[in-house]
């Protein structure tokens, strides 16, 4: 018998690892990535990750927004009122109410919003018929109710009306799951194109567009045809070039956008100066507080251009994370709308998205230079509590709808009481005695128990004595 050629000793098995070495490490990148995209994809699905996106970036908003206003409003607070704290204060007194009403939202049937739409409808008539009449004139807009020493703007309620009243109007008719968007016609179309008129009234061309956004979003969800949308948008560029015509400083800020630089002392101070703002905070920015722009540079630096101070002090970093939440926010809203199959969840929560998204990429990108000044206040971080409880409210409603997601509930009630109930329990408040924990099932027993086979359930006695000996009273 003839055996191997003769060879040096171990050169063989030296040949065999070169060959298996590149086998072994070449897949190991693609098999992380892949490990990483599967473990994504199973946190995105779990059942409660709509409703923890949602009150998540909701209140890093808000407490990003509390701080801004604080760094963006001192200086000019200082001068006028002699308080630096006094804008801070308004707005952590909007922020004390509008938190509760968030949570009560959040806690509220269905039912309650399909019916709050129509008495909030009228009354967002009613307060904009005044401001016509009775309404504080500022900067050429007609917005406000000045009350003692508080302002109302009654066009920041009319959003979510027109959410609740339209999506609830629209369900309504929904056959089969599906909703015909002929039904738009009468009475959505005209109640919407009275708003927007009550809107322009007070020339606030910025809110119109809103209200545009959030009626284009339920004819969007609704399935119109292309030819009314092309309808619909023909006739909105028709009314926003009529208006800025009418309006002088309209015409000025059209001329401030598309020449920036050259009319920087005139029509484009603002924008100039929220541009320069954003580019002198670099990567990392400047440091909360430290920037300079505010200093009587940059006009209405706490409400409408507040982006351009947060760009100043907490830099590029800053504003990426800023627009990493808000895309969060809308990603959330659109599951939930995408997961339901009740019109009326899919319609409301298709438009609070439009809103608030929508609302936030108008002044972000009238910050930047990319859209001409609206005086859009960034939702959640701007100072205003006009704008802000409406927000918070509709946020509530997106986290109520988050709760009734498949799986979400089970997923609640395995999770047990919150915070907020145990500390109720324990002070004896809840209206329920606390039992003691020998005799309490945890939640997780019980979820098992109801999802057990029928046939699982439902056998002898004996058997179940010995699973379960507390049904039978065996102690």
């Amino acid at each position: 018998m003839t055996g191997p050629a003769p060879g040096p000793a171990g050169a063989a098995p030296a040949r065999k690892t070169d060959r298996r070495e590149p086998e072994r490490q070449g897949p190991e990148p693609i098999g992380w990535a892949a490990a990483q995209l599967a473990a994504l994809r199973e946190l995105l699905g779990r059942p409660l990750t709509s409703y923890h996106l949602v009150l998540g970036c909701s209140a890093l908003l808000l407490a990003l927004g509390l701080m801004m206003v604080l760094s963006a409003s001192s200086i000019e607070a200082l001068q006028r009122t002699g308080d630096p704290f006094y804008w801070f204060l308004k707005q952590v007194t909007s922020v004390a109410i509008g938190l509760p009403l968030m949570w009560v939202c959040s806690r509220l049937p269905q039912r309650f919003f399909r019916l709050a739409g129509y008495p909030l409808m009228g009354l967002s008539i009613l307060g904009l018929l005044m401001v016509i009449f009775l309404g504080q004139e500022l900067l050429g807009a007609q917005r406000w109710i000045v009350i003692g020493p508080f302002s109302v703007q009654p066009s920041e309620p009319a959003k979510l009306a027109l959410v609740l009243w339209g999506a609830d109007l629209l369900a309504t008719r929904a056959r089969a799951g599906r909703i015909e968007w002929r039904q738009l016609l009468i009475p959505l179309m005209p109640g919407v194109a009275l708003l927007a008129v009550l809107v322009m009234l007070g020339r606030d061309l910025g809110t119109t567009l809103v209200l545009m956004m959030i009626f284009l979003a339920l004819l969007w969800v609704v399935g119109a045809p292309v030819r009314l949308f092309g309808g619909i948008l023909a006739l909105l560029v028709l009314a926003t070039a009529t208006m800025i015509i009418v309006e002088p400083y309209r015409l000025g800020r059209l001329t401030g956008f598309m020449h920036v630089w050259e009319t920087a002392q005139d029509e484009g101070f603002q924008s100039a100066q929220g541009l320069m703002a954003i580019g002198s905070g670099g990567w990392f920015g400047l440091g909360l507080g430290a920037g300079r722009q505010k200093w009587n540079y940059v006009p209405h630096a706490e409400s409408d251009f507040i982006f351009s101070i947060l760009g100043e002090e907490l830099g590029l970093m800053g504003t990426l994370v800023v627009v990493a939440l808000f895309g969060l926010l809308g990603y959330a809203g659109l599951r939930i709308a995408m997961r339901t199959k009740d019109p009326f969840v899919r319609l409301s929560a298709a438009a609070v998205t439009a809103w608030i998204a929508g609302q936030a990429v108008v002044n972000i990108g009238a910050v930047i230079g990319v859209f001409p000044v609206t005086g859009i206040p960034l939702p959640l971080v701007s100072y205003g509590g006009s704008a802000l409880l409406p927000t918070l409210a509709a946020l509530g409603m997106l986290l109520s709808f988050a709760k009734q997601e498949p799986g979400a509930a089970e997923a609640l009630a395995a999770r047990g009481p919150g915070p907020a109930a145990r500390a109720l329990s324990w002070l004896g408040l809840n209206g329920r005695a606390r039992r003691p924990a020998a005799s309490r099932a945890p939640a997780r027993q019980q979820a098992a128990q109801k999802a057990r086979p029928r046939t699982a359930r439902n056998g002898t006695t004996r058997e179940r004595t010995r699973e379960h000996p507390r049904e039978q009273g065996v102690t």
